[in-house]
């Protein structure tokens, strides 16, 4: 089993937004910190961008594209110099899924698109993200471009089943940009995602994750390596960061999170479904994970869908870099309303 293709089935994108900008020289929109991830790819003309997370600005030009976790803002702008407005105040002026900026001098045009998702089952992917992610100009763009191309052919064609259409070009998109970012994890980088892509790895990854309610010890997993014990756990502690029988239990709690917040299965049929002899180890080791137990962490989670207070924080599964901002920042809201920037 490919743990990205089960993570993206798992994780649930809960709304996408799709919306042109047209922007004439002098202009800037400011995108502030939210709960959601956006897409943005720069289909004609330049721009700057400026974060608080970018060493330093960054220009950019015609196709460029860049992935933003949620709870980062930035800015766009033609130059220094000129006044920048709120995209929220900019929705209010939308047209469609157009938007208009600026004054009559040098045209940009602008892509973007803005995802929700369930807090816990993204989480894994999440935390892989760094805080701005400037996909590289090869082919994976030109594939993104083309989904761009399908939404804006919908958004313009008006034809009836659009919103749906672009809905799932959205998703699609994503999933596009967020593969990219994983192809693009270097041979000195430390992660799950680093370890899946080590052939000496793959294939115990795989079949951990395929059966994570298995009784696994080290051995076994090196023996599916093809490996010695020790030589096997000094490297996948060089490739994940954890020990192989502690990132087991980094990833079966996060299968009992999602069991606990989404099904109303009991612990003791949750310990039963993720490796546990009795619901009674499986709290044992939920709360020295996650600091609650899952009964009452459940409950939290559960009200948190209903505008109540989110979950506790929760560590980011085991192996994975989690860099500036926790992946559980990402709300599970569901939002609603007209076009939005």
């Amino acid at each position: 089993m490919d743990p990205v293709d089960d993570l993206l089935a798992t994780m649930r994108i809960e709304d996408a937004r799709y919306v042109r900008v047209e922007a004439n020289a002098p202009w800037g929109v400011s995108f502030p910190p939210r709960h959601l991830a956006r897409l943005i790819l720069i289909s004609d003309g330049s721009c700057r961008l400026d974060s608080d997370v970018l060493d330093r600005p960054q220009r950019l030009e015609s196709n460029d594209c860049f992935l933003v976790r949620a709870g980062v803002g930035f800015t766009l702008r033609d130059a220094d110099d000129s006044e920048i407005l709120d995209c929220d105040d900019l929705a209010a002026q939308a047209s469609g899924h157009l938007v208009r900026v600026g004054g009559d001098g040098e045209p940009t045009r602008i892509l973007s698109t803005r995802f929700t998702f369930d807090a816990v089952a993204a989480e894994p992917l999440f935390a892989l993200l760094p805080p701005l992610f400037r996909l590289p100009p090869d082919d994976a763009s030109g594939e993104l471009l083309r989904t761009f191309e399908l939404i804006e052919h919908e958004s313009s064609a008006r034809r009836l089943g659009a919103g749906f259409v672009m809905g799932r070009l959205s998703d699609a998109l994503f999933v596009q940009a967020l593969r990219t970012c994983c192809a693009d994890v270097g041979s000195g980088s430390v992660g799950w995602v680093a370890a899946l892509r080590d052939p000496r790895l793959a294939l115990a990854m795989q079949e951990l994750h395929a059966d994570l309610s298995r009784s696994w010890t080290v051995g076994e997993l090196a023996r599916t390596a093809g490996m010695s014990r020790s030589a096997f756990a000094a490297l996948f502690k060089e490739r994940t960061g954890d020990t192989p029988l502690g990132y087991l239990t980094a990833w079966r709690m996060y299968r009992v999170k999602v069991l606990l917040r989404e099904t109303p299965l009991s612990v003791q049929e949750i310990a039963v479904r993720v490796g546990y002899d009795t619901g009674t180890a499986l709290s044992r080791a939920f709360s020295k994970r996650e600091g609650v137990s899952p009964g009452t962490w459940r409950k939290t989670a559960r009200g948190a869908g209903r505008g109540e207070p989110s979950p506790p924080r929760v560590r980011p599964v085991s192996g994975v870099l989690a860099r500036d901002a926790s992946p559980s920042q990402v709300l599970r809201v569901r939002e609603r309303g007209g076009p939005q920037v």
